[in-house]
């Protein structure tokens, strides 16, 4: 069934007015006529199944048949810190961060972060296309939330946001031990609030290991193999998802 995402303000008691591009893509893309069924989000985790009830000019009201809550976010938040990589690696990032169920998405920068964005111009534009990017991917995944993805914060801020989880956790390429892994990631379970730092290409320097460890963050290992900063931190949302998902 198809799914748009509306704002809360277009919502009352029994109808739902869509009104924006939307409309357009209903109309003229999908075709749909009245009396097809579709899913309203509200972006909070509210679910509303709808009728198309009439189309106008500029909107399409829809009628509520049914409200109830999504199903498909994890009972706990998770807050990727990326590194800031180069490229369009972000973009991959971004999507299937969202896709694996991160609550919110914090671009960093770090010492060995080779992008420098300067320009507040350059930078607002990245942050509205990675934006965009996760509300795209939360209206393919069926997410009842779209997650947001952070301005660009310092290390140091990031470290900061990251120590008031209730559990964060740094891969480390020279971190050992991955049956603490199995089990730090277990312990998650029953926690509100879960952050993964990912260092950017060049990974992280001892001393940015060292603010981590002062502020309780825990350095963990992936495995023997070195992962890319665009698959570190996608493989251990992979792990957090399988173990949080409910039934």
């Amino acid at each position: 069934m198809q799914r748009f995402y509306i704002e809360s303000t277009n919502i009352s008691d029994t109808t739902i007015r869509i009104d924006g591009a939307d409309v357009n893509h209903i109309k003229n893309v999908l075709r749909m006529k009245i009396g097809e069924k579709l899913i309203a989000c509200d972006g909070q985790g509210n679910d509303y199944c709808c009728i198309i009830a009439e189309f106008e000019k500029d909107n399409i009201i829809l009628s509520i048949t049914e409200r109830k809550k999504t199903d498909t976010e994890l009972p706990a938040k998770l807050i990727l810190f990326q590194g800031l990589p180069k490229k369009d690696k972000m973009e991959l990032i971004v999507q299937k961060a969202v896709e694996l169920g991160a609550y919110e998405i914090v671009p960093v920068m770090m010492k060995r972060t080779i992008v420098k964005l300067e320009d507040k111009k350059k930078e607002q534009k990245k942050l509205e296309r990675w934006q965009a990017i996760a509300e795209g991917a939360a209206k393919q995944s069926g997410r009842g939330f779209i997650p947001r993805v952070h301005e660009i914060v310092s290390y140091q801020d990031a470290i900061k946001m990251a120590s008031e989880c209730d559990m964060s956790i740094l891969p480390y390429e020279c971190a050992s031990g991955i049956k603490e892994t199995r089990e730090l990631i277990n312990q998650s379970k029953g926690k509100t609030s879960i952050g993964v730092m990912i260092g950017p290409e060049g990974g992280f320097e001892e001393e940015e290991i060292d603010l981590a460890k002062e502020h309780g963050i825990t350095s963990v290992t992936l495995g023997k193999r070195i992962l890319r900063t665009e698959t570190a931190g996608l493989a251990i949302l992979s792990y957090f998802m399988l173990t949080l998902e409910e039934e």
